[in-house]
């Protein structure tokens, strides 16, 4: 289980947890309430500080099941904003990579190599999955370092771990001639 799918699941328990937690707490307040009611129809002196004590928790308890409303309330906004975000980054990505690879004339082949460079996949890795020779990979991979103005798999791969990192999502970047210039 990837980590993105772990918070997702760990931020949907919490979510779960906390509305469950309000309906115990909103099951025990219209219990301490109604019995707060049926108290006052037979008040005594005697029972002036029951009474006073059960008043006490049911305010308490009102007051805590709506700072647990507003709680679920922000993690379900936060939740689904972070989502939002995730596809956000995600779709960014892919046409920041897409960017460089046009603007570098990668052929379709030197592509789905560079797809699998950047994923992290080894030279014979790559040619098992493209079902060709790792001497063909190689010579791929010299000519998208070429085209790309880098000296192997790191730099590639910091290039677009440098546009990543440098701006926020949707903001204009530079071509990669011009950051060599």
């Amino acid at each position: 289980m990837n980590n993105a799918v772990r918070a997702d699941f760990t931020n949907k328990r919490r979510a779960y947890m906390l509305a469950v937690l309000i309906v115990a707490n909103v099951m025990c307040t219209a219990f301490f309430g109604m019995d707060v009611i049926t108290d006052l129809e037979s008040f005594g002196t005697d029972e002036a500080f029951h009474l006073t004590v059960e008043a006490i928790a049911a305010v308490v308890l009102l007051f805590g099941t709506s700072i647990m409303l507003l709680e679920l309330r922000r993690v379900l906004q936060r939740n689904a904003s972070m989502e939002i975000g995730i596809r956000a980054a995600r779709g960014e990505m892919t046409a920041v990579i897409d960017g460089f690879f046009e603007e570098w004339h990668l052929s379709g082949a030197e592509r789905e190599v560079a797809l699998l460079l950047l994923k992290g996949f080894d030279n014979e890795s790559i040619a098992s999955i493209r079902g060709t020779a790792t001497g063909t990979v190689r010579a791929q991979c010299a000519s998208i370092y070429a085209k790309a103005g880098v000296d192997g798999r790191s730099q590639l791969m910091s290039v677009f771990m440098e546009e990543l990192l440098s701006e926020p999502l949707g903001a204009t970047r530079e071509s990669p001639a011009s950051r060599v210039a």
